[in-house]
C-alpha cells in the first residue's frame, strides 16, 4: 500500500438520450480526460513508475517557505545519487529527518537560545528588564520570520492563537502559586511577562510547520468533534483542579480511547512511514521537558520547589505536558484538517 495525499478520481461520462441534431459526439474536455502520472521534471531521481503514480499532485513542502524553495531541485540531485545503496539512503533519510526537525523547531529553538543568551550576558541591572527585552526580542523574531518568509501567515495565526490560550493559563495559575516570574518588569499582565504566551505558541508552530513538513496523514483518526471536546476538558481542568477533584486519570483514559488505534503517517522522503500517534505525543511531550528544565535553569521561571536552587522539574510535569499537547494538537488539526491515507484501487 502507498499511501496518498489525496483520493485519486476518475471521470464517469453519464449516459444520456439520443438527439436528432446531434451529429457527432463531443470530445472530453479537461476535467473529463483519464488521470496520468505527473511529468518528472528534469533532474528529479528516477523512481518506479508505481512510485509516480501515487506522488501527491501539491509540491514540495519546502516551496513554502522562499529561503528553502531554492534548494529544492538541488536536493533532488543529492538524492537521486542516495538511493544508489542502501547506507547511503538510509543515512540521506535521517540526516533529512533531523533538517527537517530541525526547520519545524526554529522558533522554539530560537526563544530557548534567547533565554540562555540572557541569562549569562544580559547585564544586571540594565535600564530594560530582561523579561521585557525578552518580549520585544520574540516579537523582533516573529516579524523577521515572516519578513523574510521563514513562516507563513498561517503559521502566525496559530502562534496568536496559542500566545493568547497560554497567556490566559499563565495569569491563573501564578496567581495561584503554581510557579512564578522571579524577575520585575513592566510588559506584563499580572504576575506575567508577556514572553512567556511565546512559550506556548512555539509548541503550536512546531506542530504545524511539522504537520506540512512531514505530510502528515491518519488512519484511524478520531473525529474532530471529539477532539474538541476532550482538549476543552483538558483545558478546563488546568483552572478546576485547584477547586474539584482533578480528572488527569479520566482525561488519560479518554485520550488513550480516542487515540489508542490512530496511526501517523509522515513522509520523511519518498515513501511515507508511520508511527501511533500517542507515541509521538509522549515523545514530544518529553523534548518539551527536557526544554521546561533549561528554561528554569535559565531563572525564566520559577517552581516552589525551585525557590532555594536549581533542580530537575518533576518528572510528574510530563503528564501536564502531555495533555497540554493534545490541546494544541486539537487546535492545529482544527485549522488543517487531518487527511486519511487512502488506498488506491487495484
Amino acid at each position: 500500500m502507498w499511501p496518498l495525499s489525496g483520493p485519486l478520481h476518475i471521470g464517469r461520462e453519464m449516459p444520456t438520450a439520443p438527439r436528432e441534431h446531434m451529429q457527432r459526439r463531443l470530445p472530453r474536455t479537461t476535467a473529463e480526460s483519464k488521470p496520468h502520472a505527473r511529468p518528472r521534471p528534469a533532474g528529479e531521481p528516477d523512481v518506479p513508475r508505481a512510485h509516480l503514480a501515487l506522488e501527491p499532485a501539491t509540491p514540495s513542502a519546502a516551496r513554502i517557505w522562499a529561503p528553502l524553495a531554492r534548494f529544492v531541485e538541488q536536493e533532488a540531485l543529492i538524492g537521486n545519487w542516495a538511493k544508489q545503496h542502501r547506507s547511503t539512503q538510509a543515512l540521506y533519510e535521517f540526516v533529512r529527518f533531523g533538517i527537517k526537525q530541525a526547520w519545524a523547531c526554529l522558533f522554539g529553538a530560537l526563544l530557548l537560545g534567547l533565554l540562555i543568551a540572557t541569562h549569562l550576558a544580559y547585564p544586571r541591572g540594565a535600564w530594560l528588564a530582561r523579561y521585557d527585552f525578552l518580549v520585544l526580542a520574540a516579537v523582533a523574531i516573529q516579524g523577521a520570520m515572516l519578513a523574510f518568509r521563514l513562516e507563513t501567515r498561517e503559521e502566525a495565526q496559530v502562534i496568536f492563537l496559542f500566545h493568547a490560550v497560554g497567556t490566559a493559563m499563565e495569569i491563573f495559575k501564578t496567581s495561584v502559586g503554581s510557579w512564578l516570574y522571579p524577575e520585575a518588569s513592566l510588559l506584563r499582565i499580572g504576575g506575567v511577562p508577556l514572553f512567556s504566551g511565546f512559550m506556548y505558541a512555539a509548541i503550536g508552530s512546531y506542530i504545524a510547520r511539522c504537520w506540512r513538513l512531514f505530510d502528515f496523514r491518519f488512519t484511524h483518526h478520531p473525529p474532530l468533534w471529539a477532539v474538541t471536546a476532550l482538549a476543552i476538558g483538558i483545558y478546563l481542568n488546568f483552572f478546576t483542579h485547584h477547586y474539584l477533584p482533578d480528572a488527569r486519570i479520566v482525561l488519560f483514559a479518554m485520550t488513550a480511547v480516542l487515540f489508542g488505534r490512530c496511526w501517523v503517517h509522515f513522509r520523511v522522503w519518498r515513501d511515507h512511514r508511520r508511527m501511533p500517534l500517542l507515541v509521538g505525543f509522549c515523545l514530544v511531550a518529553l523534548f518539551i521537558w527536557f526544554a521546561e528544565n533549561i528554561g528554569t535553569f535559565a531563572a525564566a521561571w520559577r517552581y516552589p520547589s525551585q525557590r532555594l536552587g536549581w533542580s530537575l522539574v518533576s518528572m510528574g510535569k510530563l503528564g501536564a505536558w502531555l495533555l497540554l499537547m493534545i490541546v494544541s494538537y486539537a487546535l492545529v488539526a482544527l485549522l488543517n484538517g487531518p487527511q486519511r491515507v487512502v488506498k488506491p484501487d487495484r
